[in-house]
């Protein structure tokens, strides 16, 4: 089998001094390619720079609505230079609102989230969505703003609405760690994701699926999440794999 983990981030500082062996390690162990999500500017250098020595790992480059403490306007334009020029990177992202950790900037977020959808548009590249305690105002710019390449719902929130509005725009959504959760209440989110538009996720090192909850998170666990979907889908996990993988080939334009 082989499994594609759509998103995670071996630019965190907690892996800096394991990487590349885990990397090395991950791929041994059936993950077969992985997506290194940049957050800010010297993330997104950083998801470069692991890219570019794995012929199995892409980057995506992108300031998170989390990382706008100070403006970033600059950042924006060096965002978009490094990614054109770049062809490990795979879309902008992640990009999108929180207004779970900030709450006193949402003009400010939806305003650079906007710019970023215009960086995608320019480069021809999706677009990787994080939203939080944001459906309403992520959907409405989704819609004021049409992305070209559309993109991906990274670690979906469990809210339906949420979902079938995603869909309808023509994006992925891609699961992570927290549908294994006891109390996650998943199984009819999960329904409601057609095979065509799933994806599989890690967000390492967060997001530990159950049962190493609250341990440092790795792409092997990606497979935990797959199983959780097939057990809902009633299908094979290597069935479950082979739809995932190739979403995320298809999304990514990754041959």
């Amino acid at each position: 089998m082989e499994f594609f983990d759509s998103h995670a981030h071996y630019n965190d500082e907690k892996f800096i001094k394991n990487r590349e062996i885990l990397i090395k390690e991950m791929y041994a162990d059936e993950i077969t390619n992985i997506v290194c999500a940049g957050y800010n500017l010297e993330s997104s250098k950083t998801a470069i720079e692991i890219a570019s020595k794995f012929h199995h790992v892409f980057a995506t480059c992108g300031i998170s609505p989390n990382d706008l403490e100070n403006k970033v306007e600059n950042d924006l334009e060096k965002i978009e230079q490094i990614a054109q020029k770049n062809k490990k990177v795979v879309a902008i992202g992640e990009i999108g609102l929180d207004y779970y950790w900030n709450k006193e900037n949402k003009e400010y977020q939806k305003e650079i989230f906007k710019k970023q959808i215009g960086i995608a548009n320019r480069l021809n590249l999706p677009i990787v969505i994080h939203t939080r305690e944001a459906f309403i105002d992520t959907v409405k710019i989704l819609k004021e703003n049409p992305v070209k390449k559309k993109g991906i719902f990274h670690c979906c929130p469990l809210n339906q609405e949420l979902i079938k509005e995603g869909l309808k725009l023509g994006f992925y959504i891609s699961f992570s760690g927290n549908i294994t959760f006891k109390n996650a209440k998943s199984e009819e989110c999960i329904k409601l994701v057609p095979n065509d538009k799933i994806l599989i996720e890690t967000d390492s090192p967060y997001l530990s699926p159950e049962p190493h909850r609250g341990e440092i998170n790795t792409s092997s666990n990606v497979k935990l999440v797959a199983k959780k979907i097939a057990d809902v889908k009633e299908l094979s996990l290597e069935k479950i794999a082979q739809i995932t993988k190739g979403n995320a080939q298809t999304i990514f334009e990754i041959s």
